[in-house]
C-alpha cells in the first residue's frame, strides 16, 4: 500500500522560537514518517503580533516563530492568523481557517496533494480544520489532547462547535480513555471515538548512572522533581506547600513561565526556599539526567490529558507521584509507576511522597512498566485509522 499523505494542522507544534511548545504532537508525528507508511507537510499557524521586544512577554515571541522550517526531516509551515484576546474563544476557529485557506491552496497547487487532514486539539483547531476539510474537499481526523475537551467544553458554544466538529470528522481520537467518556457524554457513541495514547521515546530516556549525576546535580538529601510550563495548573505550588511536611526533602522545578517570580515568593513565605532550586526550561537530552538522578518525579497539576513526562521519568527508572486526574490514572496504574494522590492538596502530596519512599520501588522494575508505552502501538493504531478513512473515501 503507498504510504497516506497526511497535512497535519494543529496550533501545538513545536519551533525554533518555541521548541517545546507541543512537543508531543512532534514526537508522535516522527514516529508516524519514520515507519515509513505516512508523509506529512505540516501547517502550525501562530498568532500575528507585530513586535519581538521583550516587553510584550509571550507575544513577543509570535513573531520570533519563522515563517517556514524543517524539523527532523518534516516541513512545516507557520502561517499566521487573527486573534482578539477579547472575542477570541467564539471567533478564533473561523479566523483561523480562514486565514488557512492560501496555506493550504499553495500546498495543493505545489504538488502536495494530500489524502486527510490531520487535526490535534479541538478547539479552534479541530473546528478549523473541519471547515477547511468542507472547502477543500477532504475528510479530517481530530485528536484530542486535554484541555480541549476538560475545560473548554464548559463554555455552552465551544461545547456546541466542538461536538458539531466531532460529528463531521472521518475518525476522532483522543489520548486517553477519560477525554473519550467526554465525548460519549457529549453525544458520541462508543465506536466513533478512538483511543491512541502517548508513547515515550525509549531511546532518548533510559536510566544513567544514578550517583554521577546525583553528584553533578549537587543532590544530597531526598529529592522531588516537578517538570511543566511554570502555570497555575501545573500544581508547582501544591509541591512547594508539601515541602512544608517533608522536611528532609529538597525540590527541583523545570520549567519557564509567568508564575516564577510568585512561586519563588510562595517558597520564601513557606519558609522553604533553601530547599527548591528553580532550573529553568531544559532540552530533553538534559532533562533525563534530572529523572535519573532525583527520587521521584512529582505531577500536581489540575488537568491532564496525558502527561508525557510521567512516562519520561519512570522510563530513567523514577517512579512518580501525581494528582488522580483525567489521564492520569491510565498511566499511574501500577505500584512500581508510582503513587496517585488521594486528593490534590499539599498534606496529600506529602502523604503521597512519604508513601512512595516507604515501598520504594525497584527502578528497574519502573523502568520495565514504561517499555510497555513505545510508540509502536500508537503508531500502528494511527495507520489503521488513516488507511480506514482513505479506504472508505475510495469507494464509490
Amino acid at each position: 500500500m503507498s504510504a497516506v499523505k497526511i497535512l497535519t494542522f494543529t496550533t501545538l507544534y513545536p519551533s525554533a522560537a518555541q521548541p517545546r511548545h507541543g512537543i508531543f504532537v512532534e514526537q508522535r508525528l516522527r514516529r508516524l514518517v519514520e515507519s515509513g507508511q505516512a508523509q506529512t507537510r505540516v501547517v502550525a499557524p501562530v498568532p500575528w503580533f507585530p513586535f519581538n521586544h521583550a516587553r510584550f512577554g509571550s507575544y513577543a515571541v509570535y513573531a520570533t516563530v519563522p515563517r517556514h522550517e524543517e524539523r527532523y526531516g518534516i516541513h512545516v509551515q507557520h502561517p499566521r492568523f487573527i486573534l482578539f484576546p477579547k472575542v477570541g474563544m467564539t471567533l478564533a476557529p473561523f479566523f483561523l481557517a480562514a486565514a488557512m485557506v492560501p496555506a493550504v491552496r499553495r500546498i495543493i497547487r505545489g504538488g502536495y496533494d494530500f489524502d486527510i487532514i490531520d487535526a490535534h486539539y479541538f478547539y479552534p483547531d479541530g473546528i478549523a480544520a473541519t471547515l477547511l476539510g468542507k472547502i477543500f474537499r477532504k475528510p479530517v481526523v481530530i485528536t484530542a489532547r486535554g484541555t480541549d475537551l476538560n475545560l473548554i467544553p464548559r463554555y455552552w458554544l465551544p461545547r456546541r462547535m466542538i461536538l458539531w466538529a466531532a460529528r463531521r470528522a472521518a475518525r476522532v481520537i483522543t489520548v486517553c480513555r477519560a477525554l473519550k467518556d467526554v465525548l460519549i457524554r457529549l453525544g458520541m457513541s462508543e465506536d466513533e471515538v478512538t483511543v491512541l495514547r502517548n508513547g515515550v521515546d525509549l531511546q532518548l530516556f533510559q536510566p544513567v548512572d544514578r550517583e554521577e549525576w546525583r553528584a553533578r546535580c549537587g543532590l544530597t538529601r531526598t529529592t522531588l522533581l516537578s517538570v511543566g510550563h511554570l502555570i497555575k495548573r501545573k500544581g508547582h505550588d501544591v509541591v512547594i506547600r508539601a515541602l512544608s511536611e517533608l522536611p528532609t526533602v529538597e525540590l527541583l522545578i523545570a520549567g519557564d513561565g509567568e508564575e516564577e517570580n510568585a512561586l519563588k515568593s510562595l517558597a520564601q513565605s513557606c519558609g522553604v526556599a533553601n530547599r527548591v532550586r528553580f532550573l529553568g526550561a531544559i532540552k530533553q537530552d538534559l532533562l533525563k539526567n534530572y529523572y535519573g538522578a532525583v527520587d521521584a518525579l512529582v505531577l500536581a497539576s489540575s488537568r491532564e490529558g496525558w502527561a508525557n513526562v510521567l512516562l519520561e521519568a519512570m522510563a530513567c527508572g523514577t517512579p512518580v507521584v501525581a494528582s488522580n486526574v483525567w489521564g492520569t490514572p491510565e498511566v499511574v496504574a501500577a505500584p512500581e509507576a508510582g503513587v496517585l494522590m488521594r486528593e490534590r492538596t499539599p498534606e496529600a502530596l506529602a502523604q503521597a511522597v512519604r508513601q512512595l519512599l516507604d515501598n520504594y520501588p525497584d527502578r528497574a522494575a519502573t523502568r520495565r512498566y514504561a517499555e510497555r508505552f513505545s510508540w509502536d502501538d500508537t503508531t500502528r493504531g494511527q495507520l489503521d485509522v488513516f488507511n480506514d478513512v482513505v479506504k472508505l473515501r475510495a469507494v464509490p
